[in-house]
């Protein structure tokens, strides 16, 4: 019985990681907000209100994230500065390999669709992200 209990247990835990594809990628593009980081502890911080936004441009696997500032009138301020991204896919799992002129890092994508976005970092740091809404005032 509990050799039963255990195989339900351990593969309800396996099928929550969603199996990511070339076509999912087309998803990671576009603006991305954070919504809430859990901690390896299981601690959570929500998010609700963020200062900046993250934009993602990915072809082919390759491209680059940059933070960008929301302005009250529905644009986007933004800079130069940018983290190159590869994408790398094997067998069902997604990695994005960051680089900058300081620093190179990894992150696991857990989910991906149309509007939702979850990350793992080296670290065992969650990152969950939604689709900005959208708003203006003029």
């Amino acid at each position: 019985m509990k050799k039963l209990l255990f195989l339900i247990v351990l593969s309800t835990v396996l099928s929550c990681k969603q199996k990511i594809t070339d076509t999912d990628i087309s998803n990671l593009n576009g603006y991305w907000e954070i919504e809430k980081v859990e901690l390896p502890d299981g601690e959570k911080k929500e998010y609700k209100v963020n200062e900046t936004i993250d934009f993602f441009k990915v072809e082919q696997n390759k491209g680059f994230r940059k933070k960008v500032v929301p302005q009250l009138d529905g644009t986007y301020l933004t800079n130069d500065v940018q983290e190159d991204v590869v994408v790398v896919l094997k067998e069902g799992e997604a990695k994005l390999q960051y680089k900058t002129t300081y620093a190179s890092w990894e992150e696991e994508i857990i989910e991906l669709t149309k509007d939702k976005l979850v990350v793992k970092n080296q670290q065992e740091i969650a990152y969950y992200y939604k689709r900005p809404m959208k708003f203006s005032i003029k």
